[in-house]
């Protein structure tokens, strides 16, 4: 509630309040150059490889400039959008159970569980509700947002390394980077759901998901593109690269399972650090909505926009989440404190 109502009041203090409503957030955005570079990986299929397509073969692409989000879609834009077009989303949502393991709830985007904040990104959200946000975004300012093609995604999460992960060829750093399926997860699984998982052996100070922001950005200047909530991108699925564009243009034609599926990229918070390698491919139905979790970050065309319009974003949002960061890097320093004092014995 803290959050809903600094939100408020910077946005009256930069739009007055009668206009508070009508303008919709814009997001800040990074220009992401235009660039060649070696798309997949030679790593085997994970799983039985239909939930995660082959990353091979390792082709080039060229991808032309664009724009991309600095920070995924957070729970105050999405519920800006729903506010003003009264777009109505899946009824239920999937989400970690005692029982089952997983199961389907009768839960939404806007549950307090998986929006703990107006800052932490949406989830419970399908493709469709993600290009319904975009278009509606566009719509309501004349530039041309979309979700980015899985080549765009590739590309600017690598950010110019050949690395397999954003911390590196070797594991152990990530959770200094990414909020990903780590001890903490493992200690709010097992008492909020009495599931014991195996974790990597780090701590990212986030149980589930997190204010966006909160790790480094890459060298593009992008936040949480690994970990937090995999993301959306255009292209529908396929079994692996055979065929694929060399252009960065999304992949939308010959798609397996009569394109019911498309892609997600960078894993989220309950990912194990296979799934956060930067060529790593999930999945999800074309209406499916997870708290596992699916969310998404938009991209731009450059189109005629001239770069200093598209480089500025809403003041008051931006201000509302730096407020956000700092209040939740507070709550993770005590924390550790916290959790020092105790394992000292104090």
């Amino acid at each position: 509630m803290k959050h809903a109502i600094l939100f408020l009041s910077l946005a009256c203090a930069a739009f007055g309040c009668a206009h508070a409503a009508e303008a919709p957030i814009l997001p800040p955005m990074v220009t992401i150059p235009a660039g060649v570079f070696t798309m997949g990986s030679t790593e085997p299929p994970i799983g039985d490889g239909r939930h995660n397509p082959g990353e091979g073969p390792p082709h080039a692409v060229t991808v032309p400039s664009f724009r991309m989000a600095k920070y995924e879609t957070t729970v105050a834009q999405f519920r800006q959008f729903v506010a003003a077009t009264g777009h109505r989303t899946q009824d239920q949502c999937w989400q970690y159970d005692k029982g089952d393991g997983v199961r389907l709830a009768d839960v939404k985007w806007d549950a307090p569980a998986h929006a703990p904040t107006d800052f932490h990104p949406v989830m419970c959200v399908t493709w469709e509700d993600a290009n319904a946000y975009a278009a509606w975004l566009s719509q309501q300012t004349g530039r041309q947002f979309r979700l980015p093609s899985e080549a765009e995604w590739e590309y600017a999460a690598r950010a110019g390394s050949t690395a397999k992960y954003p911390s590196g060829d070797a594991p152990e750093r990530l959770c200094e980077v990414a909020n990903m399926k780590d001890r903490r997860f493992r200690d709010a699984a097992k008492r909020d759901y009495g599931l014991d998982m195996l974790v990597t052996d780090c701590d990212d100070g986030a149980e589930y998901t997190s204010v966006v922001g909160m790790y480094p950005a890459n060298a593009f200047g992008l936040h949480d593109v690994m970990g937090n909530v995999a993301e959306w991108v255009a292209d529908c699925q396929h079994p692996d690269y055979k065929g694929a564009p060399a252009n960065g243009a999304a992949w939308t034609r010959g798609c397996d399972t009569d394109g019911d599926y498309f892609i997600t990229r960078g894993g989220s918070y309950s990912s194990s650090r296979q799934l956060l390698r930067s060529a790593a491919r999930g999945h999800g139905g074309r209406t499916n909505a997870s708290s596992l979790g699916e969310g998404f970050r938009i991209a731009e065309d450059i189109g005629a926009c001239r770069t200093s319009d598209c480089a500025a974003s809403d003041a008051a949002f931006g201000a509302a989440l730096a407020a956000a960061q700092r209040q939740e890097s507070a709550r993770r320093t005590g924390a550790g404190r916290q959790q020092g004092s105790t394992l000292s014995g104090s």
